[in-house]
């Protein structure tokens, strides 16, 4: 079956904090597990989108695209315009594995490079993840640089608009 995406609701307000409380997405986060969803979920900047995958009806993760220029926090410091950068998590272990997170690649990489001004998709798994890092190089991107972001060291990836 195929992964669908749709935006995220108020309603996915519980299903979002129980996976964040889930142990391989916390250790995927980092120090970065303070995620207030509720505080999330309120917000609607034009420069996010958060999506739920789910497949046959059933909710499997979630994937964040933004424009890492725009973005109020500046998490990504002074950067380039025409970015995105991408986010996916996974809800139930039981899912990893399975081939939705290259189906969430996949769908987030084409909805991303369909804006023509956009040359190239970010990534900033924790530099100590491995196997995250096999992922993102399996989906296509290549290792940019090391950056420690909110005291994690990362391994910033970088797949290009791809050519013709």
């Amino acid at each position: 079956m195929q992964i669908e995406l749709r935006p995220v609701q108020p309603t996915d307000l519980d299903l979002l904090v129980y996976w964040s409380g889930k142990p391989h997405v916390a250790s995927a986060l980092g120090s970065d597990t303070g995620w207030d969803w509720r505080e999330e979920l309120a917000m609607d900047p034009d420069w996010r989108e958060l999506l739920i995958a789910h497949i046959g009806g059933r909710p499997v993760g979630i994937l964040q695209i933004i424009d890492p220029a725009r973005e109020e926090a500046h998490y990504w410091g002074d950067i380039e315009p025409n970015l995105r950068a991408v986010d996916i998590w996974i809800g139930e272990p039981e899912d990893l594995g399975r081939g939705y997170g290259t189906q969430m690649m996949q769908l987030a990489l084409a909805r991303c490079f369909a804006d023509p001004a956009v040359e190239a998709v970010l990534v900033d798994p924790l530099a100590s993840n491995a196997e995250a890092v096999r992922f993102y190089e399996c989906c296509g991107f290549r290792a940019a640089q090391r950056r420690v972001f909110e005291k994690e060291v990362c391994l910033v990836m970088r797949v290009d608009r791809p050519a013709g």
